[in-house]
């Protein structure tokens, strides 16, 4: 492997000073926002696993996650809020991707929870899309 950064794709300069750490070493992270950068970049990535060991056991699918036929295109982070004396947080993001030639946008505002140390996506729901 070259010297040569590679960027990461949440947005961050560095695909190893970022992302990595949690998708690829194990770290975990520091808050919300972190954890779903890296789990968008694993959707990126087509890592399932790590989606899998950051997914609450209470709302977990099973695979398969990814979509061969999606290309994420760029993450947006709009908001992180944390609330419950620290113990739930929510992420508003857009993240654009092109599937069947054609460009979509996905905005969710997702929620997330910390137990024994340790934030996990539990669910989201979809601004503007409620009936």
């Amino acid at each position: 492997m070259s010297g040569k950064s590679l960027p990461c794709p949440c947005g961050g300069a560095d695909y190893a000073q970022c992302c990595a750490r949690m998708i690829e070493h194990g770290e975990i992270a520091a808050n919300a926002e972190v954890l779903m950068r890296s789990r968008y970049s694993a959707f990126v990535l087509r890592n399932e696993g790590y989606l899998l060991q950051t997914w609450h056991a209470s709302t977990r699918p099973q695979p398969p996650l990814t979509d061969d036929g999606v290309k994420w295109l760029g993450l947006e982070v709009r908001r992180h809020q944390r609330q419950a004396q620290d113990e739930r947080a929510t992420v508003e993001f857009v993240a654009c991707y092109r599937s069947g030639g054609r460009g979509h946008r996905l905005h969710e505002l997702s929620n997330f929870v910390r137990e024994q140390g340790r934030w996990w996506y539990v669910d989201g729901s979809f601004p503007g899309k409620e009936k």
